[in-house]
């Protein structure tokens, strides 16, 4: 994301503001320059305030050390954002009386469960679930609460972050070490309602339906706009 303004009015102002100046001093100027549109951007809502900075092309350097004409570029991150605005959409959908299910949901980048949302880098690929095993139940509707909250705080994140973001709603399977109750085992016996037909044609049990076998569970998957 550029920073406020094109980059035509971004070259222009330079030139006007370096026009008889030493290399020195230009590059003084510059970073100056630079500090005070990211100031701007950020102060008017229009930018992030997790960036990186990228100086000559390299990662994290300070303005002042730009070799003109530079550029300065800063790539604005969006995932605090993002991530915290699907939460909300997920937990207000939700039953809160004991919170419990509320306070399930688990947000992974590149298959770890994500610490810091402003370290997560842009390319990356994030997944937010609940742990709770009756987390699907409550997706289909089984438990005659929280239904559809997946796929209706997917459409409401896709609406608020259009071009910048894009939201699915996908089952996934979730490997153990993530979190204590997961992948939840279903137990029992799954009862099979009499057909008349027989061999192929007799009633097929998803895999993940079979007692014994991990649960699929409800995912928000959400990808930046590169």
């Amino acid at each position: 994301m550029a920073l406020t303004g094109g980059l035509d009015t971004f070259d222009r102002s330079i030139k006007l503001a370096t026009q008889g100046l030493d290399p020195k001093q230009i590059a003084v100027e510059l970073a100056a320059f630079a500090k005070d549109e990211l100031r701007t951007a950020i102060a008017s809502g229009e930018a992030s305030s997790s960036y990186d900075r990228y100086v000559n092309g390299r990662r994290g350097a300070p303005e002042e050390s730009v070799i003109p004409p530079g550029p300065i570029v800063y790539v604005f991150g969006y995932w605090p954002l993002i991530i915290r605005a699907a939460l909300e959409e997920l937990r207000r959908r939700v039953p809160v009386r004991s919170g419990r299910y509320a306070s399930g949901f688990i947000v992974m980048a590149a298959d770890a469960v994500a610490q810091k949302y402003s370290d997560i880098p842009s390319d990356a690929e994030v997944v937010i679930f609940n742990a709770r095993p009756y987390t699907r139940k409550m997706e289909v509707g089984a438990n005659r609460t929280g239904a559809k909250h997946f796929a209706n705080a997917s459409q409401a994140v896709n609406r608020q972050f259009k071009g910048t973001a894009v939201c699915r709603e996908l089952y996934l399977n979730v490997q153990a070490g993530i979190h204590a109750d997961v992948p939840y085992l279903l137990r029992g016996f799954r009862r099979v309602a009499a057909s008349k037909g027989r061999g192929r044609f007799a009633p097929k049990v998803r895999r993940d339906r079979q007692p014994g076998q991990p649960i699929t569970y409800p995912a928000l998957v959400i990808n930046m706009v590169q």
